[in-house]
């Protein structure tokens, strides 16, 4: 089996009316979501930059400074939604380290060790070969590559 990414442009939620505020509201409810004051505040600091990789504590840290009133357990339960709703991508990189990925296109990954940092590979073909054999009765939902790399020592 092969896998290919392609640099695709993707469709940003914020490229709808022009109004930004209202194109969050109208992206949370397509995707099923009431948009409450959390979603909104949340998914603000989330999609209004960009693509971007954030864990849960950092999304926390940016909506205390930006004074949006969210427990971290309320951060946690929003991003879960958002992204069982389709608007992030969930990617597991070391242990319980989770990051949140406002990218959902089809794409991998380099994570730098030591750094903690998670940088989309773009316009790159990755090959995967010789899966294993998938048991009865299951498919493959993705296949997803998280290329580790860590600073040359000078």
């Amino acid at each position: 089996m092969s896998v290919a990414t392609a640099s695709s442009t993707t469709t940003h939620w914020r490229d709808q009316s022009g109004c930004l505020y209202h194109d969050l509201r109208v992206k949370l409810r397509n995707a099923g979501l009431r948009p409450t004051r959390q979603r909104v505040g949340l998914g603000w600091l989330l999609f209004a930059r960009g693509d971007r990789h954030l864990t849960a504590e950092a999304l926390y840290e940016e909506a205390a400074k930006a004074r949006v009133p969210v427990s971290l357990a309320t951060v946690y339960n929003t991003l879960h939604q958002f992204t069982e709703a389709g608007l992030l991508r969930e990617v597991a990189v070391e242990g319980a380290k989770t990051y949140f990925d406002t990218n959902t296109s089809q794409h991998h990954h380099f994570f730098v060790e030591g750094e903690n940092q998670l940088l989309d590979i773009e316009g790159q073909n990755i090959s995967v070969s010789m899966l294993p054999e998938i048991p009865e009765g299951m498919e493959i939902a993705r296949v997803e590559v998280v290329i580790r790399l860590r600073r040359k020592e000078a």
